[in-house]
């Protein structure tokens, strides 16, 4: 678990040394510096901001670089320095190491944050990048390929922007490149699609609570980017005069989705109606968010809309066959702006349990390896319990940036119930001091500081 935490230059927070918990929460005005707080955690895990890519942006006003560091309760210690010109340093107990998934193995981080409520809509660039986190920490071999598949991908489409007309050994250079592009994009897949098969049931649990009347009408869906029953390479070699034309290479699993839908058919609806009949004054909504109507006379998928869609994405043909029900949309066009939050919650937060079963997973078999070596028992070791965890293991780390702005009281109830009983530490951001009420019963330990000009002063939890 992460104990110290030292931050230097980011933003307003010029030197910042703070000592932490499991529940840590920071409160403060607009501008304090609690957002910025969270920012150094995540660059410390991602090695980039989740506010502004450039780090001239985050580095503070004439320093030539930030710097933050961290120490964990089992003597570890990880750090990054991002200097103006976005050059990295970084040092994994106390040894430079020059990959940034060094560290992001080591310290997954969770961010739920309200500039992450648009995922829904800006496209499947987030959309797949929540995929690919999970996948990068439950699946070992996922990365490599990706990393491969970059690379390949990056000089097909250099190729592709120089001429519309190629060369015979052009052409050939191609159909290489076009061949590891497909035995790598063939793993991704498959990595991609056994990380979605065990993070849906999980999402589809977290939906049954936060939105339970229309749990039987949402449902995930994942898109590889192409027609995975054609090896890519064909694909990619029928699609090559318009590639040419356009520069760029337009399917592949660069294009994947996971596709939050909306599924009306008969026995959804029946489910529903018995939901409702159960619970009493709509307990699921609150506050002035009302639910939507379910009508059978809404606006049918269009179809228009799908097909072009699918030149950037996937063969319609192919997915026209996975329809589910009599009706399928996009969730977000559904949802009411109040229950997409709670919709994107689900979709972020149902991956931390599947991510504390891998670490504890990875701790385990780390503990047995050692044990063997020193010949103590292994069978001890694996009997352990896998409640919270030891406090010696690197916890997950979960982000919650101004929590209270987005869910309601019921969500929020239901998000630090389920936190509190995974093996992870959580860093909360609040305007409101009133937030520590709703987080004592289930960390009565919880760790409260105030912030104000960038400075952060720990604060006694009555």
């Amino acid at each position: 678990m992460l104990t110290q935490l030292s931050v230097h230059h980011l933003r307003n927070l010029q030197t910042v040394h703070i000592k932490v918990g499991q529940c840590n929460v920071f409160v403060g005005a607009n501008g304090s510096g609690k957002t910025s707080l969270l920012e150094s955690l995540y660059l410390l895990s991602r090695g980039k901001s989740f506010r502004h890519h450039q780090p001239k942006r985050y580095i503070s006003h004439h320093a030539s670089h930030t710097t933050v560091y961290a120490k964990f309760t089992n003597g570890s210690s990880m750090a990054i320095q991002k200097a103006q010109d976005a050059s990295s340093i970084m040092r994994l107990d106390q040894q430079t190491v020059y990959v940034q998934s060094a560290l992001t193995k080591q310290l997954p981080t969770l961010l739920i944050d309200p500039s992450s409520m648009d995922i829904l809509e800006i496209g499947s660039g987030s959309r797949r990048q929540l995929l690919d986190w999970i996948t990068f920490h439950v699946k070992p071999g996922f990365h490599s390929q990706w990393l491969s598949y970059q690379r390949l991908l990056k000089q097909r489409n250099a190729l592709l922007k120089q001429s519309s007309r190629l060369s015979q050994s052009q052409l050939q250079e191609l159909a290489a490149w076009d061949k590891g592009l497909a035995n790598h994009a063939a793993l991704i897949t498959h990595y991609r699609q056994q990380a979605f098969e065990e993070w849906q049931p999980l999402f589809n649990d977290l939906i049954n609570q936060l939105l339970p009347d229309y749990a039987p009408f949402i449902q995930l869906r994942f898109s590889a980017g192409y027609n995975t029953d054609i090896a890519l390479d064909e694909l990619l070699q029928q699609r090559l005069t318009q590639d040419c034309q356009m520069g760029y290479t337009r399917i592949g699993c660069h294009r994947a989705d996971v596709q939050v839908l909306w599924v009306d058919d008969a026995e959804a609806r029946l489910q529903s109606i018995e939901r409702s009949k159960q619970l009493s004054n709509n307990e699921a909504f609150s506050g002035s968010e009302q639910p939507i109507a379910i009508s059978s006379d809404a606006t049918p998928f269009n179809l228009e809309d799908e097909q072009a869609f699918e030149n950037d994405l996937i063969d319609f043909e192919q997915e026209e066959d996975t329809v589910i029900g009599n009706f399928r949309e996009q969730a977000a066009n559904v949802l009411s702006r109040g229950e997409k939050k709670l919709l994107i919650t689900a979709l972020r937060l149902s991956q931390l349990p599947l991510l504390a079963v891998s670490k504890l997973a990875e701790s385990k078999l780390a503990a047995s390896k050692l044990a063997e070596f020193e010949g103590v028992g292994v069978a001890e070791v694996n009997d352990k319990p896998s409640g919270l965890g030891d406090e010696n293991e690197l916890l997950p780390l979960v982000l919650l940036d101004d929590i209270s702005a987005e869910l309601d009281d019921r969500a929020i109830d239901i998000l630090l119930k389920l936190l509190s009983q995974l093996s992870c530490q959580v860093f909360i951001t609040s305007l409101d001091q009133e937030i520590i009420d709703k987080i004592k019963p289930y960390w009565p330990q919880a760790k409260l500081f105030h912030m104000k000009h960038g400075t952060v002063t720990e604060s006694s939890v009555v």
